[in-house]
């Protein structure tokens, strides 16, 4: 692990001046504090951006972190909810977004002179279905937590050894990663997810997802805590209801990422999941 995290600064070193795609989560956190340690504040731009499809609640930290470590920040957004593609909902939409995001991004590097943009997929990401890999090499971005060999735990455990806060931070992805294949994105399903899962989360729930099926909502939490979410239901039952949902579920497997890409058949697509 402290030789890839060495082989990290190498690769880091060797860049000089750099634009990290930061979202505030553990990866990206990991990413920009290395690059300022190897190059200095003046050589890092954190590019936090703004979307439809991510809580605001995460534009705010990821901000609010940057400036906590002393690194200049640039806040941008793009209006995925524009693209047809994207709305469309299928498992190439999520190909499309990263595209989105990765032009958006090569366009702000131009202008404010940074010959590197960088992202903080991880090694974990090339064992899941993820089509923004493919988005993310079209356009040069450079993943350098994948480059030095690094998985998840790897990076908690060093973050945690670096007193970073996010060390063990709850993955997070996009809202539409709630709404199943074929079904168009909106603005309405997304704000009952959000509102949805940020109601339970307040309940003690960390790990929740809201899967939208329509007038129906499947709730996901890890299995040790589902005892707790039928102690809770009433609360949840008539929150969600007036969100809009008319019946609500527990998935008995519990919370587990992609679980709406269990329904695909040709399991050689790549989408990302949350």
């Amino acid at each position: 692990m402290m030789e890839k995290n060495r082989e990290l600064g190498n690769i880091l070193k060797s860049m000089g001046r750099v634009m990290v795609a930061f979202s505030g989560g553990v990866d990206s956190t990991f990413v920009l504090k290395r690059a300022e340690q190897e190059l200095g504040a003046s050589n890092v731009l954190a590019v936090v951006v703004a979307s439809e499809l991510f809580r605001n609640e995460e534009l705010e930290g990821a901000v609010k972190l940057a400036t906590e470590m002393g690194v200049p920040i640039q806040k941008t957004e793009i209006k995925e909810l524009d693209n047809e593609a994207i709305v469309a909902n299928t498992p190439e939409s999520w190909y499309h977004s990263k595209k989105m995001l990765y032009s958006h991004l090569n366009q702000l590097a131009d202008e404010k002179g940074y010959p590197y943009v960088l992202d903080g997929m991880i090694m974990d990401d090339l064992d899941d279905f993820r089509p923004g890999l493919r988005a993310r090499t079209e356009a040069g971005v450079r993943s350098v937590l994948q480059e030095a060999k690094l998985y998840k735990q790897e990076i908690r455990d060093l973050s945690r050894a670096m007193d970073l806060p996010v060390w063990d931070k709850p993955a997070s992805c996009s809202l539409a990663s709630r709404i199943p294949y074929g079904v168009k994105i909106d603005r309405e399903k997304i704000n009952q997810v959000n509102e949805a899962e940020k109601f339970i989360a307040k309940l003690g729930f960390d790990m929740v997802r809201v899967r939208h099926h329509g007038d129906v909502a499947r709730i996901e939490v890890v299995p040790e805590q589902m005892i707790e979410v039928m102690e809770s239901s009433n609360k949840i039952y008539l929150k969600l209801k007036s969100l809009g949902f008319s019946y609500i579920s527990v998935d008995l497997r519990g919370y587990r990422t992609g679980s709406m890409n269990e329904v695909l058949e040709d399991k050689t697509l790549n989408v990302d999941v949350g």
